[in-house]
């Protein structure tokens, strides 16, 4: 098995994420450090800084209301960080990242596999939020960033939005760019004020209070899976 997916198996981290961590120099197989490409054979020892690592015993699948001041990252010496929030009692990443002033639902695993495959923009999987900006919303806002705004040296694609009040509106993605969409607002002269995910494909926030998190349905998964056309490695 290569190396960066024993590790995605082990629940440490992403496949790109131990990509990162052997470029780092911070993975050893048999004490000697391991390059991208590495393979890991049964009776290997494999080490991430000093540290054994072995593959879990079962998928672990939960979604989380993240209240705002949690910041999406799995580097434990961060103040406020979501596997520490969490504390749940396997090794878990969350599946994409919801800033820290943003609120609401966000994925996390120790199924390195299924993340790209929820993340990957051309498979085209929908995010939806609920937005609340500074000023009164206007047709051709709703129009804007409905057709795309030009951020990040790039133009979003075509997203649905509907106006829900006076200044919030309701909009669904299909791709994750950094802070998009306070990015999208602030180039059409808006703030936003408050910013919450309700919904990545089939999951809902439901009715999970702020903070709380719990395990996915067995219909949750399945339906999930079937949406993905994926199915778990073990």
């Amino acid at each position: 098995m290569r190396i960066n997916k024993y590790l995605s198996e082990s629940g440490i981290t992403s496949r790109r994420g131990a990509d990162k961590y052997i470029n780092a120099g911070r993975v050893t197989i048999n004490g000697k450090l391991a390059e991208l490409g590495s393979q890991v054979e049964e009776g290997d020892v494999v080490k991430v800084d000093n540290k054994p690592v072995t593959l879990e015993k079962s998928y672990v699948y939960l979604k989380l209301n993240k209240p705002r001041g949690i910041t999406s990252t799995t580097e434990r010496h961060i103040k406020g960080n979501i596997v520490d929030f969490v504390g749940h009692a396997e090794r878990i990443f969350h599946i994409g990242r919801l800033d820290k002033d943003s609120e609401g639902l966000i994925l996390l695993t120790n199924d390195g596999d299924i993340v790209n495959e929820i993340l990957r923009v051309e498979n085209k999987h929908e995010k939806e939020y609920v937005v609340s900006v500074d000023k009164k919303i206007t047709d051709d806002f709703i129009r804007q960033m409905s057709e795309g705004v030009e951020i990040l040296d790039t133009k979003t694609l075509p997203a649905k939005v509907r106006r829900l009040s006076d200044r919030t509106f309701n909009i669904v993605l299909m791709q994750g760019l950094n802070r998009q969409i306070r990015r999208m607002c602030e180039a059409l002269g808006y703030e936003v004020r408050q910013l919450r995910r309700i919904r990545v494909m089939n999951i809902v926030v439901d009715d999970l209070k702020l903070g709380e998190w719990k395990d996915l349905s067995k219909s949750e998964r399945e339906e999930l899976f079937k949406q993905l056309d994926y199915t778990p490695k073990r």
